[in-house]
C-alpha cells in the first residue's frame, strides 16, 4: 500500500509530514485532506480577517500529488443583499 505525506499550512505555521500514512490510492488520500481542513480552521482560529490554511499530500518519492485549501474571510457589514 502506499504512502502518503499530508504536510500542513495554517497561514502562519508549515508543519511537515515526517511519518505519512498508508492508503490504498489517492482518493483515499484526497478523503483524509478533506477532513484535515475543518480541524485546522477550529485548531488556529485567525487572529486576522483573512487565513488560508493548506493540506499538500506527497507520495513516497517526495512529489506533490495533490493539494487541498480552505480559506476563511470575515467581513463586517452593514451589506446591501
Amino acid at each position: 500500500m502506499p504512502r502518503f505525506f499530508f504536510d500542513t499550512f495554517d497561514g502562519e505555521q508549515f508543519y511537515p509530514d515526517k511519518t505519512g500514512q498508508e492508503l490504498p490510492d489517492i482518493e483515499a488520500a484526497r478523503i483524509e485532506a478533506q477532513k484535515a481542513l475543518p480541524d485546522m480552521v477550529s485548531d488556529a482560529l485567525p487572529d486576522a480577517d483573512r487565513r488560508s490554511f493548506v493540506v499538500n499530500v506527497r507520495n513516497e518519492a517526495g512529489k506533490t500529488v495533490l493539494r487541498a485549501a480552505l480559506s476563511l474571510v470575515i467581513e463586517q457589514g452593514p451589506f446591501n443583499a
